[in-house]
């Protein structure tokens, strides 16, 4: 394959934390994507909430199809700038390991309860899982990823500075990711990717759940105009592939804006190496600044009428009772967790050691795992949230 100059060369790789001989037929990102698409935290993304709770309906998206999403749009858009697709696509395909169930509200929820134990942060979680949590192999703990995917998923949202939250300045600790400095543009496409995804599976989502309709959305920009190219090309096609075929012209907008500036960018820079780009001191994969003003407003839409509508604030009160009530729980009785946690509960050197292994252990619970515990643990509370929920549905 032919690579751009800024691209992450993988005969140029700074290598794994643990000497390994590389793979005859996969490059070391390759090698990589495929680890963490094997990975148990990987799989339990399956059964992790997007933004409707798991169980709510199979056609909404899942953190894992999300996930899924992310990587077909960082490879495309990655493809088309002449980057690395192995690197970006394990990097999108990462990118989300450390959510806990029931998404940013589980997320804020065990936050809240960290608090004395230096807080939760999903992407910090995520580096835990690939250095430490992720127990398979013979030797090693983690995934023992190469320099460049740990880089990327600790920073495709840009340099990390100040405090850093713990489990990140633990493996930082242990290899230099270089935080303060931008990361490669393999892991800004990553990120890219993940607005692009999310802005557009999030409308397709809110629809189908009734939370707004097709006419509400039309004074939207970009959103409009995509329904009007379509109903001049296609008048009178019914209602479900006019929405499929308007919303993604409006998937294609995003994939494309970014793909034009990120090459003028990257061309006005003079960036001949990956490092030349982390050096750049901004970001060269963006939106350009009338697209990122149009998806400000769809994005205040969304959280009006989405985020925020009633069923998923109640949704999201009742979950966040779930998280609070397993973690206290866990942390007064860790004995009740399962064996295999048993030995790094009896090394815990502290409240703060252990809270950190509960708080392992609940992140990694899918959405179902957590409400059957609660129901086992808090038949009561269960059982009356459930009411609450039937009635609300009357």
């Amino acid at each position: 394959m032919t690579y751009a100059p800024y691209a992450t060369m993988p005969d140029r790789s700074r290598g794994r934390q643990v000497p390994e001989e590389e793979s005859s037929f996969r490059s070391p990102y390759q090698r990589d994507r495929d680890r963490i698409i094997h990975a148990s935290a990987f799989r339990r993304l399956k059964h992790k909430t997007q933004v409707f709770v798991e169980h709510e309906g199979d056609n909404y998206r899942t953190r894992l199809t999300h996930s899924i999403e992310v990587g077909q749009v960082a490879r495309t858009i990655a493809g088309a700038l002449g980057l690395n697709q192995e690197l970006t696509e394990a990097v999108a395909l990462a990118h989300d390991l450390g959510h806990t169930p029931f998404g940013h509200t589980g997320e804020d929820a065990l936050h809240a309860l960290m608090a004395p134990y230096g807080g939760f942060d999903h992407n910090a979680q995520a580096i835990r899982i690939v250095t430490s949590l992720e127990r398979h192999y013979a030797d090693f703990d983690g995934l023992n990823l190469t320099w460049e995917t740990l880089e990327a998923i600790a920073k495709h949202n840009g340099p990390v500075v100040g405090d850093l939250p713990w489990a990140l300045a633990e493996c930082n600790a242990a290899v230099d990711l270089e935080l303060h400095t931008h990361a490669s543009a393999e892991a800004q496409v990553a990120a890219l990717a993940d607005d692009i995804a999310y802005n557009n599976h999030d409308l397709h989502d809110g629809l189908r759940a009734g939370l707004f309709t097709d006419a509400d959305i039309m004074d939207l920009p970009v959103i409009g105009a995509a329904y009007h190219a379509v109903d001049s090309r296609y008048p009178g096609l019914d209602a479900r592939r006019r929405r499929h075929e308007a919303l993604r012209r409006v998937f294609g907008v995003m994939v494309s804006d970014v793909i034009d500036g990120a090459r003028r960018r990257l061309a006005a820079s003079g960036a001949r190496s990956v490092e030349d780009v982390r050096s750049l001191g901004a970001p060269v994969v963006v939106f350009s600044d009338a697209l990122w003003a149009d998806l400000k407003d769809i994005r205040a839409f969304l959280f009006t009428r989405m985020y925020r509508a009633p069923s998923v604030m109640r949704k999201r009160a009742e979950v966040s009772k779930v998280v609070e009530a397993l973690f206290p729980y866990f942390l007064n009785h860790p004995e009740e967790m399962p064996a295999r946690w048993q030995g790094d509960i009896a090394a815990a050197a502290g409240e703060t050691a252990l809270a950190r292994i509960v708080s392992d252990y609940i992140a990694g619970m899918t959405d179902r795992f957590a409400l059957q515990e609660h129901r086992r643990l808090f038949p009561a509370e269960a059982a009356a949230a459930a009411e609450v929920d039937l009635r609300a549905g009357e």
